[in-house]
């Protein structure tokens, strides 16, 4: 095998231009592009998927408590259901639920003197965890609450604010929907600005006092629209809000964002459709490419491996060479691979350089998740793949005869 080794090394290091140097590198590239293009694959849909659902449940949570007869769409207001402290007991029965938050909303529409505009108005409460939201806001401040009455701002969003040509202190006249009765007008202060770059919010949702809704509706304090659970991990969003059903009043059901916004979660879950064939492109490549690579190889040093057998080499002797070479289009182009794709996942991150638009993928710029474990499954995929390939040339070796090598041009 040392002798294998010696002579690939020489075939493929050697300073002197040959076909069969130039094979190798060649095929070193291509896999390194194989190997680059699948990591970076996984890298920006895990990051476009990840980046998508945490703006949904920044926004929403990751389980809705409402009322059983609650609609099963965004844009209608909730059945009132009483508070409870069964519900807001749940973290300490949960550790996995994160904080439990009440919630309302109410159809209204926003007028100025130049133009109006329908909004669904989201009721909060003081202890409203703004942290959630702290990466959409784009200008001013967010709202502050009174211990006696309710908060006379609102927050909208940047669409909205174009749209009514207002900023942070203006103020705007509001018309809230009531069913058989006249619209009820308030006059907010546009506390602050927000943008989630997802159209359906920025165009539908402002933000504002959930004490307000309750005055409108003529509820009293202890009647909201629903609450919102957060956990530490989205993972077990399902697994928790089955859990939590027995736990919570009769009347209450419990509903994932998933389920109430299927939409937008049924169109992250047919990426992982696309992000399969890109990678079945990219491994039917890699395996093209090295046994391409390798026929060449062979049929190219035809007359060596007669020679090699002619002067007593075993066949075992001969594979080691091509072994040799397949083992360094592997190495390097797991190797290369893994650098040039790691190193562009840290530069997007950085300075994102790669540039979306964010009316139609809800981010502005590319966003990047590197699963170390996804990048162990792509090189070891590789890895095995190219070790099948491997055998092909012991196939081909066996048959060759020593005289019709010598004498093959």
């Amino acid at each position: 095998m040392n002798i294998a080794a010696f002579i690939a090394r020489r075939i493929a290091f050697n300073q002197q231009k040959s076909f069969s140097r130039f094979v190798i590198r060649l095929s070193i590239a291509a896999t390194v592009i194989s190997v680059t293009v699948m990591i970076l694959t996984l890298a920006f849909a895990s990051g476009f998927q990840k980046t998508i659902s945490q703006k949904v449940f920044s926004f929403w949570g990751h389980i809705r408590i409402q009322s059983y007869y609650s609609a099963r769409v965004a844009i209608a207001e909730e059945t009132p259901i009483r508070r409870s402290d069964s519900v807001t007991g749940l973290p300490k029965l949960y550790p996995a639920i994160k904080t439990v938050q009440a919630f309302a909303t109410k159809n209204a529409i926003l007028k100025t003197a130049e133009s109006i505009e329908g909004v669904l108005f989201k009721g909060v409460e003081k202890d409203y965890d703004f942290n959630n939201l702290a990466q959409f806001r784009v200008d001013g401040h967010w709202l502050h609450f009174t211990d006696s009455g309710y908060s006379n701002e609102i927050m909208l969003s940047a669409y909205t604010a174009n749209v009514l040509k207002l900023k942070p202190n203006d103020q705007v006249l509001i018309y809230f929907i009531q069913p058989g009765a006249p619209p009820r007008p308030r006059k907010l202060k546009v506390a602050g600005i927000f943008k989630t770059g997802i159209e359906e919010y920025d165009k539908l949702i402002a933000i504002g006092d959930l004490k307000l809704i309750q005055r409108l509706n003529d509820w009293d304090a202890s009647q909201i629209g629903g609450y919102e659970i957060f956990l530490h991990d989205y993972n077990r969003m399902d697994e928790i809000s089955e859990a939590i059903v027995a736990d919570i009043p009769i009347g209450l059901q419990s509903n994932t964002i998933k389920y109430i916004y299927p939409s937008i979660f049924d169109w992250l879950a047919l990426q992982n459709k696309t992000i399969w064939i890109v990678l079945g492109i990219m491994i039917g490549i890699a395996i093209l490419n090295l046994i391409t690579c390798l026929l060449i190889l062979v049929l190219e040093r035809t007359r060596m491996i007669g020679m090699l057998k002619a002067l007593g080499a075993r066949n075992y002797t001969i594979r080691g060479i091509f072994l040799f070479h397949g083992a360094i289009i592997t190495f390097f182009g797991l190797l290369l691979g893994n650098v040039c794709a790691l190193l562009i996942a840290y530069a997007q991150k950085q300075f994102g350089f790669i540039k979306l638009p964010e009316d139609a993928y809800y981010i502005s710029e590319a966003a990047v998740d590197v699963v170390w474990w996804q990048i162990a499954l792509v090189n070891l995929a590789t890895f095995l793949v190219c070790f099948l390939v491997l055998l092909i040339p012991t196939i081909i070796i066996k048959r060759v005869q020593p005289i019709k090598a010598i004498q093959f041009r």
